[in-house]
């Protein structure tokens, strides 16, 4: 006999937002059979995520919660890599001395307390590391489990991977506002008519909280902006991060060094040229073998941040058919999130790691 659930027709959701949260969590929902369409209102690959520096890691002042769900994230980064073609995580590993050396080593006593494979290494470990750099302290850590990634390029093979399954990416396709009917949300407007659906997930990073505002649901967010400079392509000259005091630095695939004066980059205060003009001449005196390639550009990204600094995931009480999903630690947090998301939309089981960040909690609200 056929049971009840073979004759059950596949749930139609929209995933608003196509940077790499919300292609995370749409992959996962085809995955699993929804019938998905992303909608962005600019280019697929988001706005914040092309402005991230783009490390994977557990680090960095959390609380234990956070820590346990970056954890998670990253042992999910390895599996996702194994299933979407084109999604290369460089598993370089980081290493760490931008905090004055007491609260270094007892945020990696706290740190290793609680599991993580952060390991002292002195300053011949750090050479060896990491051979071009002029000057290192006496000892730093290093955490050889944490890595980057080129976000627009992963980002784009998530939804690549999602279209193989059946979603369909709509992108320059502002929302005008969610549409409701009876408390709930059936559907998005745009400049083309209502596309309907039978769940709305609001992944669009900063336009996240004006698109709540319009049905009545207050979500506290900052875009907090960040300047990161970009040389021009060069050798092979660093292995993995180094975050240094006020410069944080990593190459990519391609050759450039990307550099901040901390891992999600300063505000520019309406100097963007200046600073990243002193951004690459930090990065030229710091790493031997760099005089001289110059900058080719910066990038300026506002990343979407719930007010407390933790991500926001979850159903708002009191309306069907509407998930919000919002974080800025977007490049670590998505492969985890989009598997939550989608186990919570398709078969109503949140995991507990979610517990403490829900987007009704009172210091969003």
């Amino acid at each position: 006999m056929t049971s009840r659930k073979e004759h059950a027709m596949p749930k139609r959701v929209i995933v608003v937002g196509a940077g790499i949260i919300g292609a995370s969590i749409a992959w996962n929902l085809a995955k699993r059979g929804a019938k998905v369409t992303v909608v962005d209102s600019g280019e697929p690959g988001g706005v914040a995520t092309r402005s991230s520096w783009a490390w994977i890691n557990a680090s960095w002042g959390n609380p234990e919660p956070y820590f346990r769900l970056r954890m998670r994230s990253i042992a999910e980064w390895r599996q996702i890599e194994s299933e979407v073609p084109g999604l290369a995580v460089n598993w370089c590993g980081g290493l760490i001395w931008d905090t004055p050396p007491a609260d270094l080593d007892a945020y990696a006593a706290e740190r290793a307390a609680w599991g993580h494979p952060i390991r002292r290494v002195n300053r011949d470990e750090i050479l060896a590391l990491e051979p071009t750099l002029r000057e290192v302290p006496d000892h730093a850590y290093h955490v050889a489990g944490e890595g980057m990634l080129e976000p627009l390029a992963a980002t784009q093979a998530l939804l690549a991977a999602a279209q193989r399954l059946g979603a369909g990416i709509l992108g320059n396709t502002p929302i005008k506002w969610l549409e409701e009917k009876d408390e709930g949300c059936t559907g998005v407007m745009t400049n083309d008519g209502v596309i309907h659906a039978d769940e709305i997930v609001v992944a669009a990073g900063a336009e996240t909280a004006a698109l709540l505002d319009g049905v009545g649901i207050t979500l506290k967010m900052s875009a907090p902006v960040g300047l990161l400079a970009h040389s021009k392509p060069a050798p092979k000259l660093l292995n993995g991060l180094v975050m240094t005091p006020g410069l944080h630095i990593r190459q990519t695939a391609e050759g450039r060094i990307v550099a901040g004066t901390d891992f999600a980059g300063a505000d520019p205060e309406g100097k963007a040229d200046e600073l990243a003009a002193d951004l690459q001449a930090k990065v030229e005196a710091m790493v031997r073998g760099a005089e001289g390639i110059g900058l080719d550009f910066h990038t300026v990204g506002y990343r979407p941040t719930p007010t407390d600094g933790f991500s926001a995931v979850g159903r708002p009480r009191g309306r069907a058919g509407l998930y919000v999903a919002v974080t800025h630690s977007g490049v670590t947090l998505a492969p985890a999130i989009g598997r939550f998301a989608a186990e919570e939309i398709l078969d109503c089981r949140r995991d507990p790691l979610l517990t403490p960040y829900h987007p009704d909690r009172p210091a969003l609200t």
